[in-house]
C-alpha cells in the first residue's frame, strides 16, 4: 500500500495543531493495524516548530483584560465630562455672587461671608477630587499602553514564525482595543486641551510618555530611515488618513497611505506610490500636507513635492543652502520640512551661517520662500526640530533614555531662548520627528517603530476657559 505524499502533509498539519497527544493517538492506531498483509505502518514526525497555542491564549487573555479596563476608563471619562459641566456651572454661579458682594461690601453680614467661603471651599474640594481622578486615569493609560506594546510584540513574533492567518483573529481584537484606547485618550485630551488649532498659549510645558504603535509596514528593524504620521492639512474625507515611508537606506523611493489607524496597524494601504526615477528623495525629514509629499530631492539638491491629487511633481533650489550640515543622529538630514498652525516651513544650514539653523517660510501655492530667519543654534549639535505656532523647537539628547527640548526661536518676535523640557525616548536614535497641528502630537520614527507623544501647552488668559488645574501627563 502506497501512501500519497499529501497525506503526510495533512498529517503533519494536524500534528502541528494537535501536539504530542494527537501524535501518540495516531501512532497507536497505525501500530494496531500493522499485523495484516494489506496494512502498513506509517512513520509521521512532528514538525520541528509547533504552533504555540498557549502563547496565543495568553495574548487573548491579556486582550480581554485590557478591554475590560478600557471599558471602565471610558465610563470614567463620561463621568468626568458630566462633572466638568456641573463644576463649571457652580464656578459661574459663585463668580456672580462674588461680583454682587463686591458691589455692596458694607451690606454683607459675617454670616453671608462665611456662607460664601464655605461654598468656595466645597468647589475647591470637588476640583481637587476631580484632579486626583484625572491623574489616576493618566496612570492607567500609561499602563495600558505598556501592556498593549508587550502584546503586539508577541503577535509580531507569532506572525514571523507561523502562519499569519492563525494569529489574525487575535490581532483584530488587539486593533479594536488599540483604537478604543486611542479614542479614550482623545476624549481625555479634549477635556484637558480643548484648544487644538489655537495658538493662544506661551509654548510647550510638558510631553507625554512615548506611545508606541508597532513596527513598520516591512516588519523590519533595519528600516531605520523613514517617517510616519497624519496629513497636517487633510483634504476632505482624508482626516483619518495615516502615511508611512521608510527604508534601510537613506533614499526615499516610495510612500504608503492608510485610510485609518486600523489599516495602518493591519499594514493594509489603499495607495502604495513609487517615486519616479529622477524624482527620488534623500534623508528622512519629509512630511505630508494637503495630500502632498514634501521632501528633500536627491539630484539636483533641493526641495521637492509631489501632489497626490493632481499627480504632479515640482522642485526648488535654495541658493546658499549647504549640503554639509546634518543632524547629530544621521547624515543627509539637510532640509527638514515642518508644518504647524501657521503653515509650511523648511529648515537648513548655510556655509555663510557656519552651520547655524536657518528657518524659511514656504508659500504652498508657489512653492517659493516667503521669509527667512537665522538662529544661533548649531544644526549638527541637535537631533531634530519641529515647529509649533511659528516657533521652532530644537531637540537634543540628555542621556541614554531621555531627550530635551532645549531651544526655541519665535519667528514673530525673533526672540530665542534656552528651555528645558525632558521627555522619554523609546529607542536610542530616531530619524524623523514632526508636530501635527490637527491633533497636537509629535510623531517620531525611531529604528523602525511608529511612536507618538501628546503635547501640553501653557495657555494664556485670552485662551478658551481651561479646567482650574494643571494637566496630568499621560
Amino acid at each position: 500500500m502506497i501512501v500519497p505524499l499529501y497525506v503526510f502533509a495533512l498529517l503533519g498539519s494536524t500534528l502541528a495543531w494537535g501536539g504530542l497527544n494527537q501524535w501518540h493517538e495516531l501512532s497507536a492506531n497505525a501500530e494496531a493495524g500493522s499485523g495484516g498483509a494489506d496494512s502498513c505502518t506509517c512513520d509521521a514526525f512532528l514538525p520541528s516548530s509547533t504552533f504555540p497555542v498557549k502563547d496565543l491564549a495568553v495574548v487573548e487573555q491579556a486582550a480581554e483584560q485590557i478591554s475590560h479596563k478600557l471599558e471602565m476608563e471610558m465610563g470614567k471619562i463620561e463621568d468626568y465630562e458630566m462633572k466638568m459641566t456641573q463644576y463649571a456651572e457652580k464656578i459661574i454661579e459663585l463668580t456672580r455672587e462674588i461680583e454682587l458682594l463686591e458691589k455692596k461690601p458694607d451690606a454683607n453680614s459675617d454670616a453671608t461671608l462665611e456662607n460664601m467661603e464655605l461654598k468656595i471651599k466645597q468647589v475647591e474640594a470637588l476640583v481637587e477630587d476631580l484632579k486626583i481622578s484625572f491623574k489616576t486615569s493618566g496612570t492607567v493609560f500609561q499602563s495600558l499602553h505598556q501592556e498593549i506594546t508587550v502584546m503586539v510584540k508577541s503577535l509580531d513574533q507569532l506572525e514571523k514564525t507561523h502562519d499569519k492567518n492563525l494569529v489574525l483573529q487575535t490581532r483584530r481584537e488587539y486593533i479594536k482595543i488599540q483604537m478604543e484606547l486611542e479614542e479614550c485618550e482623545r476624549r481625555h485630551q479634549e477635556i484637558f486641551n480643548p484648544n487644538i488649532g489655537s495658538c493662544d498659549h506661551t509654548g510647550i510645558i510638558k510631553v507625554s510618555k512615548p506611545l508606541v504603535s508597532q513596527l513598520n509596514a516591512q516588519l523590519g528593524t533595519s528600516y531605520i530611515y523613514g517617517g510616519w504620521g497624519k496629513d497636517s492639512k487633510p483634504i476632505p474625507d482624508r482626516e483619518s488618513m495615516y502615511w508611512f515611508s521608510g527604508d534601510s537606506s537613506i533614499y526615499i523611493d516610495d510612500i504608503r497611505f492608510y485610510s485609518n489607524y486600523k489599516n495602518l496597524v493591519l499594514r493594509n494601504p489603499f495607495l502604495h506610490h513609487t517615486i519616479l526615477n529622477g524624482w527620488n528623495g534623500l534623508g528622512s525629514n519629509y512630511i505630508v500636507r494637503g495630500n502632498t509629499l514634501y521632501y528633500q530631492k536627491y539630484s539636483p539638491f533641493g526641495l521637492a513635492k509631489y501632489n497626490f491629487t493632481s499627480m504632479t511633481y515640482d522642485s526648488r533650489v535654495i541658493p546658499g543652502a549647504s549640503s554639509t550640515f546634518s543632524y547629530a543622529n544621521y547624515e543627509n538630514q539637510i532640509f527638514d520640512f515642518a508644518a504647524d498652525e501657521n503653515g509650511l516651513w523648511v529648515t537648513y544650514a548655510t556655509d555663510q551661517s557656519n552651520g547655524k539653523m536657518v528657518i524659511a517660510k514656504i508659500n504652498e501655492e508657489s512653492f517659493g520662500i516667503e521669509e527667512v530667519w537665522e538662529t544661533s543654534v548649531y544644526k549638527p549639535a541637535i537631533n531634530n526640530i519641529f515647529m509649533v505656532c511659528g516657533v521652532l523647537y530644537g531637540v537634543r539628547t540628555v542621556d541614554i533614555q531621555n531627550e530635551e527640548i532645549f531651544f526655541m526661536f519665535d519667528t514673530k518676535t525673533k526672540e530665542e531662548k534656552h528651555i528645558s523640557i525632558i521627555f522619554e525616548r523609546f529607542q536610542d536614535k530616531y530619524s524623523n520627528l514632526d508636530y501635527n497641528p490637527t491633533d497636537q502630537k509629535l510623531y517620531m520614527y525611531t529604528n523602525g517603530y511608529y511612536v507618538n507623544y501628546h503635547l501640553w501647552f501653557n495657555h494664556t488668559a485670552t485662551a478658551t476657559v481651561q479646567p482650574p488645574f494643571a494637566p496630568t501627563q499621560i
